[in-house]
């Protein structure tokens, strides 16, 4: 595995894939003013969890996406462990989100669907 960059998944409702798909699948779209951070997740089944258990009941469907950030970039966000030891999180603030999808490598790839 390339040690460069990190893999990050996020768990995705429709409107938020919508946008990413309209980016040619290379960006996240800005917070709105009441997500003042971004927070992909270092566990795959941690996002599949809130996919199924949020993302669901709220929008009817709820989706795992999978994307590479380079690794020396991710370094100013310090890991967050947000409930168990796989519950764990990056925070980006929403400032920064530019710069964070300016690290990106590779496109951001839907990797579960729950209906």
């Amino acid at each position: 595995m390339d040690q460069s960059t990190t893999v990050l998944w996020r768990p995705t409702g429709p409107e938020e894939l919508e946008l990413v798909r309209e980016s040619g699948w290379h960006a996240w779209p800005p917070r709105l003013p009441e997500q003042p951070i971004f927070y992909p997740v270092l566990d795959e089944e941690y996002a599949i969890k809130i996919a199924r258990e949020w993302n669901v009941p709220h929008h009817g469907v709820g989706y795992v996406t999978r994307f590479r950030v380079e690794s020396e970039f991710l370094r100013r966000y310090p890991v967050q462990q947000a409930g168990g030891r796989t519950i764990l999180e990056l925070w980006v603030p929403a400032e920064e989100l530019d710069e964070f999808n300016a690290h990106l490598v590779g496109p951001i790839e839907v990797v579960h669907e729950f209906r």
